[in-house]
């Protein structure tokens, strides 16, 4: 399995001279080949794509020498970035999406970020060293904490975010082989709470925390302050500053809640397998599409998508999986007599003729458990759960 470090750096006065001058070349490659290529757009010309962009770099150094001073995978991979965002404006051209766009010229100002993908690296406990030619001759070797000790780096990307120099380093992890205890536990993801129940029908409540709500207020006051200053004078760079510290405190501190969370999960839980439902944030957001805070709370805050996705790569390095079932209709049917009614998120209980009354989230927990355990013919962990619950 491959994971992602990221390593603050603190590059030498040289070694900054040297990383700008590499980035600079890199973002004129992208310049000169976005240019390239719209110019064909424009004429309707067909046969510009990454493989001839790429054959043609060992002309361009011959023509333009400085740019032999980046390593040559740097610069492919460069070419690369452009080619995947052509491609993603064409997908979503096609699909008729009226705000898609053409990728746009880099700025001077712009670090573009260095990819040494598989070669051009070398490591060891303690150091990293990156390939370049630059004619001042210092080397791009960098200390890492003693904490991080990579057995095979897949890649390594330099970028600079707020006048501060970062390492992503993408790593192979080994992982621990699945064995199935017959054991089971099943999540209801939501915003509010996430409720799971396992196999002997006993339930556990996690609350969310909500940073985002606490950041709310400041981050509107001051977006509302900056709508009404001149673009780019120095009050709207000022207050743009804070905004954009305000966003990424409450982003950090709701990935620093699910990263613990989701450890706390893999790490008390009996069960080996996890069931949880493939929730989608964008079909909820169209079926409410008049609830603006469903869509505040669920779009680009990580609740749904980001936890699983720390849930799934905490239980493959424990020895663990987890399993995203279809979750259609659960909270609409009754876990008792499988009837269906209609359930607005405002209604907390599931009421049900039949006398069944529950937490829709606990209702929902049991009719993902049961739907798991029904579709993969698991009857006797169907009958004990069915038992337990009674």
């Amino acid at each position: 399995m491959q994971l992602t470090q990221k390593i603050r750096i603190e590059p030498s006065p040289s070694q900054e001279i040297v990383l700008q001058a590499l980035s600079e070349k890199c973002r004129l490659i992208y310049n000169f080949a976005l240019k390239e290529r719209m110019e064909v757009f424009e004429e309707g010309i067909k046969g510009i794509n990454y493989i001839k962009q790429q054959n043609d770099l060992p002309k361009l150094k011959q023509e333009f020498p400085e740019y032999s001073w980046v390593y040559s995978k740097v610069l492919q991979y460069t070419l690369r970035t452009l080619d995947a965002d052509y491609k993603s404006f064409f997908a979503l051209h096609k699909k008729g999406d009226k705000n898609a766009r053409l990728p746009k010229f880099k700025g001077k100002n712009f670090f573009t970020t260095m990819v040494y993908n598989q070669s051009g690296i070398k490591w060891d406990k303690g150091w990293i060293e990156f390939s370049h030619k630059h004619p001042i001759g210092t080397k791009l070797r960098f200390s890492i904490p003693a904490q991080f000790s990579f057995s095979h780096i897949y890649q390594i990307s330099i970028y600079r975010k707020e006048k501060q120099y970062f390492l992503s380093v993408v790593y192979d992890k080994e992982e621990k082989e699945f064995v199935d205890n017959q054991q089971y536990q099943a999540f209801d993801l939501g915003v509010i709470k996430q409720t799971a129940v396992n196999l002997q029908g006993k339930f556990k409540e996690f609350a969310n925390e909500r940073p985002d709500k606490y950041w709310q207020k400041p981050s509107e006051e001051l977006q509302s302050r900056k709508d009404h200053c001149k673009k780019y004078s120095r009050k709207w760079n000022k207050l743009n500053v804070l905004l954009n510290r305000c966003k990424r405190k409450s982003a950090n501190q709701m990935k620093d809640f699910q990263h613990k969370m989701s450890r706390k999960i893999i790490s008390n839980t009996k069960a080996n397998t996890i069931i949880v439902g493939d929730l989608c944030p964008k079909e909820m957001c169209k079926k409410e599409k008049y609830k603006k805070g469903l869509h505040r709370s669920v779009h680009n805050t990580g609740f749904l998508g980001r936890f699983v996705g720390f849930l799934t790569y905490k239980a493959k390095l424990a020895g663990k999986r987890v399993v995203e079932i279809n979750e259609r209709g659960t909270s609409k049917m009754c876990c008792v007599c499988g009837k269906k009614k209609d359930m607005p998120l405002m209604n907390r209980e599931y009421v049900c003729d039949c006398g069944n009354v529950i937490d829709r989230d606990k209702n929902s927990a049991i009719n993902i458990m049961a739907r798991y355990l029904s579709q993969n013919g698991l009857w006797t962990a169907y009958q004990q759960f069915a038992d337990n619950l009674r």
